[in-house]
């Protein structure tokens, strides 16, 4: 075999095993009000948090990213988190820091389950991008490279009173609830199956209780799931061509100003 087939043939080999890793792109499909995201097996994944509150749009634009959807929960009265956020290995935002939960007594008396809400985390395990749905105070699976908390998880269970989302009596009745959790709003939802990751956008067409949430990530064989912030931080920015509120449709609306953010710059 001559030279120039002997280079031809190492390219075209080169060519195939770069479609092979590299191939897949994002997939983002939309029906019935849900935008439903399907993220590729070993793309980088980064958690950003901004020190001053910006919308979902303004943050991707500036970072000229392919993907951009709202992520922790945070306080809009003093702008501080009320979730712990990663990136690059490196604390970036930690609840402890706002002392708007510091000194809020009932937060306090139950900051042991307030504190171990579950993230969603990204870590490097023997040289590979994995992902992972845990409470924050569980042991990573390798070295933890970005997470960011939310909730509450969804599967394989729903864990509503472990997480303080839902406080109930002796009777059983709720006392207590947070982030609208058991009524129809828009929210935003993570998953894992088969290594890859999946993203809910749930808007205002299509508003679903957190049981609803559940059974929706349930339908499509997640193994595991959780929330992100819902209501109206449900936020997504996807290349140029979608941009989606909470009200689920393409307006100049730029919605809601944010804290922190799920972003994906490149796929490789």
């Amino acid at each position: 075999m001559s030279i120039r087939k002997l280079l031809l043939l190492f390219f075209l080999t080169l060519s195939v095993a770069a479609t092979c890793c590299f191939g897949q792109d994002i997939i983002c499909e939309h029906s019935d009000g849900i935008y439903h995201i399907v993220i590729p097996v070993g793309t980088k994944i980064e958690f950003i948090s901004k020190s001053r509150l910006m919308t979902n749009e303004e943050v991707h634009k500036e970072l000229g990213a392919i993907l951009t959807v709202n992520a922790g929960f945070f306080d809009p009265k003093n702008q501080k988190t009320i979730s712990f956020v990663y990136n690059d290995g490196i604390l970036q935002e930690s609840p402890i820091e706002n002392e708007n939960l510091v000194f809020n007594e009932t937060i306090m008396d139950n900051w042991s389950k307030v504190s171990n809400r579950t993230e969603f985390r990204v870590t490097l395990h023997n040289g590979l991008t994995c992902y992972d749905i845990a409470p924050h105070n569980d042991p990573y699976k390798g070295r933890l490279i970005a997470s960011a908390q939310a909730g509450p998880m969804l599967l394989p269970e729903l864990k509503l009173e472990d997480e303080f989302f839902v406080v109930k009596d002796s009777s059983g009745k709720v006392t207590r609830e947070s982030a609208s959790v058991l009524h129809k709003t828009a929210r935003t939802l993570i998953g894992i199956k088969d290594g890859n990751v999946h993203i809910f956008i749930v808007t205002n067409e299509h508003p679903m209780t957190i049981y609803e949430a559940r059974d929706l990530c349930k339908s499509y064989g997640m193994e595991k799931a959780m929330a992100f912030d819902g209501g109206s931080s449900t936020s997504l920015d996807y290349k140029d061509e979608i941009h989606v509120t909470s009200a689920g449709i393409k307006t100049d609306d730029t919605g809601r100003k944010l804290k922190s953010f799920l972003v994906i710059k490149s796929l490789y």
